[in-house]
């Protein structure tokens, strides 16, 4: 089951006790390069099945995704960095910064991405 956003946030809108965050830091920038609503659209096809488990949002699980393709980090690692950064955060499609983990990292096996995945091979 999946539960379309309501619309993106803005860094304007992201909640931070250490401040405003920079417009210029490198998650903000890419951030603004994704076309998140329409990827959005494509990802909520995917959930055909009205019942189940609600996924995460499609920005956590794309977003973390390439935070891990970016930085080389293990999934593990990725949980413990977006806990740690507010930018990777607000990347990911929180609202506000957190010291609670947004997913597990087993969970990030599961998020249903294909194109970042290796081909299949077929027998």
């Amino acid at each position: 089951m999946y539960r379309k956003n309501d619309g993106q946030i803005t860094i304007a809108e992201f909640l931070s006790p250490f401040g405003k965050l920079d417009e210029n830091n490198r998650w903000v920038k890419k951030a603004k390069l994704i076309p998140w609503d329409r990827i959005e659209e494509r990802y909520a096809g995917l959930f055909e099945s009205g019942t189940g488990n609600v996924a995460k949002p499609v920005r956590m699980a794309l977003g973390s995704l390439l935070i891990k393709q970016e930085t080389g980090l293990s999934d593990d690692g990725v949980v413990q960095n977006v806990v740690e950064n507010p930018y990777m955060q607000y990347f990911i499609g929180l609202h506000e910064f957190t010291t609670k983990a947004p997913f597990a990292a087993t969970t990030m096996v599961l998020w249903p991405c294909p194109h970042l995945r290796a081909p299949q091979r077929y027998q």
